[in-house]
Order: structure tokens, then C-alpha cells, then sequence
């Protein structure tokens, strides 16, 4: 979300606006986090007035981020909802900045409707969602969602633009080099943190079915695991699959990612659930196909048999449809890409913010 953030701010400067991004001293306390870590390494990016004040547990902070805003009295304070657990430290913040009278609160909604349910969720999602004036939502289920918490605030579906601020495609054989994966193999890729809702274990056992089905099947799983690793341990060592898989389970920084797309020859996106997803835009930039799970908004940015193709979330489904992609081949399902791709532009999304906000 912070490449997001950042890529949305450049997007807006383009666009002649002046912009400052309010970002997170502290964001989890360590016992919430479950990652290795919540800092990037990365150089910090240049030509952005990024401010790391927000720290997420702390009211005084809340209150002193809030008083700055409030001072600095911009026309359009745009903010990131993904969970509740965000709630009151977003919507303290932003009632006190709006005392100016004069800030708009536009937010942008990557979920309403949290993926893994805890006590407080509604309480903490309905303090948040009244200080904002408006809504843009990333997916339909989203806006789905927000209807009901709100019925009278404006609210737009806008598509997640591409993320085409990780470098250009490079060569698979030069990814491939870079990752030491031989080029003769066929290469699944899963992308991103390791979470239940994301489906590794439906794809661990679609991996069982294919193994004997697919030559030179390889798996690469890349990100970091968001939960314990152990119970997936466990799955591959009964799954007899540990030699059909290629584990890059610690961060990948921004610099490194293109590497693992432009690796793969296929994007497994095996989801129980989901609204939209930040890795499909990567696919798209980097051209890679995809198949996906028939849950949220993925068949709706995965055109099948175009695109990719759409399963069920079963390891059966899952199979079926990387069998059935390498019968057809990836050259089949480049043009398409190409072609859709031209949809999800990142002035498509300030336009429709700034639109949004005018009409207040």
C-alpha cells in the first residue's frame, strides 16, 4: 500500500498538485505484527514530502497529527482503509483535521468488510467512515460492502490502476538467472504475503495433482509468511512435493520484484476469498498470465480464456486450469494482456478522486 500511496502521490504531481504524504512511525505494535518486519530497506523515494509521524496505538499522537492537518488546511485529505483495526486511529485523526472547515476526506477502500473477522471490527469501521465525505472502492464487492455501513455518502467504483513503478520487463532468462531457476522449467508463482485467505494450501494440493501431469513443474512461492509456516511445512512434506517447489519466504523488496514475475510463466492467485488484489495489477504490467480464483473482483479484472483463466477454489479446479493453460500455451493469452491493460491507468484514479471531491 505504500508503493501505492507513493505512486498515487506522483500521479497527482503530474497532474500540478501539490501533495504531502502522512505516513506511519509505528503502524503495528510487535505483538500484532506477523511478519519479520515493517520497514522497508529500500532507499526512501525521492521527490515526495513524505512525513513519518502516525504512530496507530497512541491517541496523543492522534490528537498532534490532527492539529498539524488541521493547520496545514489542505483542500483534499485522501486516506487508505484496509482494517478495523485502523479505525480509530484513522477517524480520530481525521475529525480533528476537518475542524478547519475547509478539508474535504476522500477515502480510498481496499476493504470495508475485513478478510479475517475480530471482536470490535464494526464499531472500529463505523467510528472511521464518519468523519469521510466520500468513497473510492477498488472493487464491486468492496462497494457492495460499504452499503452497509453507508447509504447516504457518495461512493465509486474505480479500478486499481497498474503498478508500473518496479522497473521494465527483463528477459525470463535474465530473471531466471537472477533467482538460479533452470530455464527449462515451467514456473508457477504466488506472490505475496502468506495468509489463510490466500489459498497456498489449495495450490500445495493442486501442485500434488500436477506434479506427475505438468514436466519440469516448479512452484515459487514468494513472500513472506503472515502466519505459521509450520502447518505448511507439514502439508508439503505429506504432499510429497518439496522438489517441485522453489520457497522465497522472506520480504522481497520493491527493487527484486520484477525479477520473480518476469520468472514466472504463470501467476496463481488460488484465493478463498478476496475484494481486488494489488498482485494482478503486477501481472498486467509485467505481462504475465494468470489464473485466478472465481472470488471478489478477480474473474472481473481476469477475463477468462483472455487474460487467464478462472477457477473455483478447490485444488481439483486449480489443477485443471494450470493443465489446461500450458496445453494453450502463453502466447495465446499475451495480446489480450496487452490490450486490457490500457484500462487501468493511475489518471483514471486521481481524475475520478478529484471529481468525487468537487462534487461536495
Amino acid at each position: 500500500m505504500s508503493t501505492f500511496n507513493e505512486r498515487l502521490a506522483r500521479a497527482f504531481m503530474e497532474e500540478g498538485h501539490i501533495v504531502s504524504i502522512y505516513t506511519f512511525s509505528l503502524q503495528y505494535p510487535s505483538i500484532l505484527f506477523p511478519g519479520s518486519s515493517q520497514y522497508s530497506t529500500e532507499p526512501a523515494p525521492k521527490g515526495l514530502d513524505i512525513k513519518v509521524l502516525i504512530n496507530s496505538i497512541n491517541p496523543f499522537n492522534w490528537i498532534s497529527v490532527g492539529k498539524k492537518i488541521k493547520k496545514e488546511k489542505p483542500d483534499l485529505i485522501v486516506v487508505r482503509y484496509w482494517l478495523p483495526f485502523m479505525g480509530p486511529c484513522l477517524g480520530s485523526i481525521l475529525r480533528i483535521a476537518k475542524k478547519n472547515k475547509h478539508s474535504k476526506v476522500v477515502c480510498i477502500a481496499d476493504n470495508i468488510i475485513p478478510h479475517e473477522k475480530r471482536p470490535g471490527d464494526s464499531a472500529f469501521t463505523k467510528y472511521f467512515i464518519k468523519p469521510v465525505d466520500a468513497f473510492v472502492t477498488m472493487s464491486q464487492k468492496v462497494l457492495d460492502d460499504l452499503k452497509l455501513f453507508n447509504h447516504q455518502k457518495p461512493a465509486v467504483f474505480i479500478p486499481h490502476p497498474l503498478y508500473d513503478n518496479f522497473g521494465d520487463k527483463v528477459p525470463k532468462e535474465t530473471a531466471r538467472e537472477k533467482l538460479k531457476i533452470n530455464a527449462g522449467e515451467n514456473v508457477l508463482l504466488f506472490f505475496g504475503f502468506i495468509r489463510k485467505y490466500k489459498g497456498l494450501d489449495l495450490l500445495l494440493e493442486a501442485m500434488a495433482i500436477l506434479k506427475d501431469k505438468v514436466p519440469h513443474l516448479k512452484l515459487l512461492i514468494a513472500g513472506e509468511f503472515y502466519e505459521d509456516k509450520k502447518n505448511y511445512e507439514n502439508q508439503i512434506a505429506q504432499l510429497g512435493i518439496a522438489k517441485n517447489l522453489i520457497l522465497h519466504t522472506d520480504f522481497i523488496a520493491d527493487s527484486e520484484i520484477k525479477y520473480y514475475l518476469c520468472a514466472a510463466d504463470l501467476l496463481v492467485q488460488p484465493y478463498r476469498n478476496a475484494t481486488q488484489s494489488g498482485v494482478t495489477p503486477l501481472a498486467y504490467h509485467f505481462e504475465v498470465p494468470m489464473v485466478v480464483t472465481n472470488v471478489g473482483a478477480l474473474p472481473a479484472m481476469v477475463p477468462h480464456q483472455k487474460v487467464g483463466l478462472v477457477a473455483e477454489p478447490t485444488p481439483a479446479s486449480i489443477a485443471s486450469n494450470i493443465e489446461q493453460f500450458f496445453k494453450i500455451g502463453a502466447s495465446h493469452f499475451i495480446p489480450h494482456i496487452i490490450e486490457e491493460k490500457k484500462k487501468y491507468n493511475w489518471h483514471t484514479m486521481t481524475n475520478g478522486i478529484i471529481s468525487l471531491a468537487d462534487k461536495l
